[in-house]
This record gives C-alpha cells, sequence and structure tokens, in this order.
C-alpha cells in the first residue's frame, strides 16, 4: 500500500463547540455542549440514541442549527457559514455511494464539482484508493463490492477533498462484527497518517474506546465526561459515565468518606460518588476475586468462555446477580454450583446512593 503524498496529508485544525444548545420544540437536544478538539485528535462522542451526538455533529458540518453557540475551526467562527462552505468530508453509515459509477468516479465526485480537471480528478481518486487499501478495485461498481468495501470508497471520497475536519457518523454500524474491527483499525490508522481532526459518532462503546484519542460520553444533550479512553474507564465522574461503560457490577456497601466497604474490603471512592451511607457501589468485573471455598460468599451460575478470558454469573448470599472476568486459565474448577468465596480488588469505584 502507498502512503499518500504530501498535498493527502493535513496538520489538522483546532475544532471548538462553544455553549452550543439546540432545540427540536420543546426537546432541548443540546444542552451547553462545550469541547475543544486539538488539530489532528480523533474525538469519539459516544451515548445512547437520542443523546445529542449526532446533532453536535450534523451542527459542525453545517446539516443542522445552531439555537445558541458558536462553533470555531481553525480559529474562525463557522456556526452561520452554509454547508457547501465548510469543507467538511463526511461518512455516513448508508455508504451513499452512487451506484452507477466506479469506485474511481465516486471517489473522484467531490473533486468535479470543484472543477479539478479530468487527470487530476483521476490522479487524486487513484491515490485515495491505494491509501484505504483499494486501488485494484478502482473499476468496479459498488453492487460488486462488500459492505466493508463501499464503505472504505466512501472514506476515500470524503479524503479526496482535502476536508479542514473528518466526520464520521455511525460509519461501522451496518457492517459484520469481524470486518467492524477491521475497518474501525483502518479508518484510524489511516486518520493517524493523514492527521486529519475527525469527530467520531457512536453508540458502540467498543469502538469509542478503540478509536479516540478521547472519548466523550453524552446523555440527555449534556457532555457528562469527555477523556482519554482509560481513564474514562477507570475514572467516571457520574453515574452515568460509570454505568454506561463498560460492565459494572452494582454491589451494596457502606460508605464512610473516602472510602465504601464491599464484601469485607474497604475500597477508595471516586471524586463525585456518594460517600455516607448505604450505596450501591459500581464494581467492574476484572475486580472481582472468586476462589472455591465451601462456605464462601457467592454460588457460581455460569462461566462463559470468551477465548483468553472467561466471565462467570454468580449469586451472591443476598441474591444479587454479579459478573466476574477472569483470565480463562483461573477459571478452573469453577462450575455451576459451586460455592466460592467473592472479594473485591480495592481499585477505586463509583458509588451511588441507594
Amino acid at each position: 500500500m502507498t502512503a499518500p503524498s504530501p498535498s493527502a496529508t493535513s496538520h489538522g485544525v483546532a475544532v471548538v463547540f462553544e455553549d452550543m444548545h439546540r432545540w427540536y420544540g420543546t426537546v432541548h437536544a443540546l444542552q451547553g455542549f462545550s469541547i475543544d478538539i486539538a488539530p489532528g485528535e480523533l474525538v469519539a462522542l459516544l451515548g445512547p440514541s437520542g443523546c445529542g451526538k449526532t446533532t453536535a455533529l450534523r451542527a459542525l458540518g453545517g446539516l443542522d442549527e445552531v439555537d445558541q453557540g458558536r462553533i470555531l475551526v481553525d480559529g474562525k467562527d463557522i456556526t452561520r457559514v452554509p454547508a457547501n462552505k465548510r469543507n467538511m468530508g463526511i461518512v455516513f453509515q448508508a455508504y451513499s455511494l452512487f451506484p452507477n459509477m466506479t469506485a474511481r468516479d465516486n471517489v473522484a465526485y467531490g473533486l468535479r464539482l470543484r472543477g479539478v480537471d479530468s487527470a487530476g480528478r483521476t490522479k487524486k481518486a487513484d491515490e485515495m484508493l491505494d491509501l484505504v487499501g483499494l486501488g485494484a478495485q478502482a473499476s468496479r461498481y459498488p453492487h460488486q463490492m462488500s459492505g466493508g468495501q463501499q464503505q472504505r470508497v466512501a472514506l476515500a471520497r470524503a479524503l479526496a477533498i482535502e476536508p479542514s475536519v473528518l466526520l464520521l457518523d455511525e460509519p461501522l454500524s451496518a457492517l459484520d462484527a469481524k470486518v467492524r474491527r477491521q475497518l474501525r483499525e483502518e479508518i484510524r490508522r489511516i486518520q493517524i497518517m493523514v492527521g486529519i481532526t475527525t469527530l467520531f459518532v457512536t453508540h458502540d462503546q467498543e469502538e469509542a474506546l478503540a478509536m479516540g484519542d478521547r472519548v466523550g460520553v453524552m446523555s440527555a444533550g449534556r457532555l457528562e465526561q469527555i477523556a482519554a479512553p482509560a481513564e474514562l474507564y477507570d475514572r467516571p465522574r457520574t453515574r452515568f459515565v460509570a454505568e454506561f461503560v463498560g460492565l459494572t457490577n452494582r454491589i451494596q456497601g457502606t460508605a464512610d468518606g473516602a472510602t465504601v466497604e464491599v464484601l469485607g474490603t474497604r475500597v477508595p471512592l471516586l471524586p463525585g460518588a456518594a460517600d455516607h451511607g448505604r450505596v450501591g457501589a459500581l464494581v467492574r468485573p476484572e475486580n472481582l476475586r472468586l476462589t472455591p471455598a465451601d462456605n464462601g460468599n457467592g454460588r457460581m451460575l455460569a462461566v462463559s468462555f470468551l477465548g483468553s478470558l472467561c466471565r462467570a454469573q454468580v449469586a451472591l448470599a443476598d441474591e444479587t446477580i454479579i459478573v466476574a472476568q477472569m483470565a480463562a486459565a483461573e477459571s478452573t474448577g469453577l462450575h455451576p454450583g459451586t460455592r466460592v468465596n467473592v472479594s473485591v480488588v480495592p481499585a477505586p469505584v463509583f458509588a451511588a446512593a441507594d
């Protein structure tokens, strides 16, 4: 695969959302949404349907209006600039390729609209198809290509115009799991190679954590937290983030200041957690330990094999059902019906009041 030419690369631009609000009738879709995206950074917006993430992306692309607030790109206010003047590359869930055009012609379409001559369009389109690994399929039509290949063509088309910002709106959700994993790695590699500032919207937390330099979690039009993936997972700042990102077990405990007692272990509390009285501690599956014990505080319900890992469902003495995760080699002797002792690793947790 050839590397992009200097003309295909970008130094990235800064993108700033300032106190954005958007109403749809009585629905407040964006409520004071603010984010600074650094040049060349990929920020993933993550959240359930209706949280406002796509509204934010469409506002940046000029496909939706902003009722209040500003959008700055490279220091310039583009809030009221028409979509066709913003120089954004957009890839949607639907491939939106022209069925009567070859891959090369699809990629060159935006260049044709910009008045690039035929030779220049062909050179650029072939360069972009090489970049996404489809140089050999340049003469194929969309119906002759797989879904993953069609989405690569859509990505090449978005990059061909050398956009200021790349917008990815659920681009992988129509693909099967294996292709989705492969393509997200390719998109990330290309984004880093080209150096383009990118906003990626998804409801799939695995995609967001795998691809984003930072991940912003949204709920009901608000940005709950934005942080690097590891920080978001290990140190959630709100109950919503703690419960939405990754698997968690809600286990009863007693909080007293900076710690909470869970299953007999004192565990540090994260900032913002409930810190007094009976609480529900949100414990990650990998922070639970299971030990076979005749008088243990839990009973095995099921074990799921996940390759190098196993997940175990356990019923505690109070019938709370929890999920523990461990290396497959550590699951020996753990069978449905086995009594086990469940303990907690003293890693910081978020706790919510009962």
